[in-house]
């Protein structure tokens, strides 16, 4: 069981690389061809929603800030993660364009003060992903802990590039399914007990 175990999380650290390497070959203009897509999507398929989190672009992830300011013109409030504690769930900081941002212990830009929010809709970035509606994050298990510990739960809205999508993530028992996956090929709701 240990040695399943161990294999699980060696397999898992390549995939890791291999996702974020497979995004960086991609060039600056397709990626954000590929984000102005996902953009349209998440737009066009869901509500404007009361407090939207998501995730600073980073290791050439899908750039979503136009779907956020766009709903923040609809009035919804805009907020980014913080790490308060390793093991802890994610807290949620409110952001606008003016809010000034310090890279955290990860090096990921994230409010230096301000309101904390319980955000009804989580962007989450998609490293890999499969149809059963299991994302692979970078390890930390931060949003996984997050959603396991909202109630209600947020709507959980994966975010990311087809190049991205694998038959199975392998999900541990820790994995929490997402609602909604969008990609630059279109929107996906999540069948059984996830969609909402």
């Amino acid at each position: 069981m240990v040695e399943a175990i161990e294999d699980n999380t060696a397999w898992r650290r390549a995939l890791r690389r291999d996702m974020v390497a497979r995004r960086a070959k991609l060039s600056e203009a397709t990626r954000a061809a590929w984000s102005a897509r996902i953009v349209d999507g998440l737009l066009a398929a869901l509500p404007v929603p009361r407090v939207v989190a998501f995730c600073w672009p980073i290791k050439h992830e899908p750039d979503v800030r136009a779907a956020v300011d766009r709903w923040a013109e609809g009035g919804a409030q805009a907020a980014l993660p913080v790490v308060v504690n390793e093991a802890e769930p994610l807290a949620f900081r409110a952001w606008t364009p003016a809010t000034p941002l310090v890279a955290d212990r990860y090096g990921i830009p994230t409010p230096a003060g301000g309101a904390f929010l319980d955000p009804d809709l989580i962007l989450l970035p998609l490293n890999g992903f499969d149809a059963a509606g299991y994302r692979l994050g970078y390890g930390g298990g931060f949003f996984d802990r997050t959603l396991a510990a909202r109630s209600p739960r947020p709507l959980a809205v994966g975010v990311g590039f087809e190049i991205n999508r694998l038959a199975s993530i392998r999900p541990e028992r820790h994995d929490q399914r997402l609602d909604w996956v969008v990609t630059e090929a279109g929107v996906f709701r999540v069948a059984g007990d996830a969609g909402r």
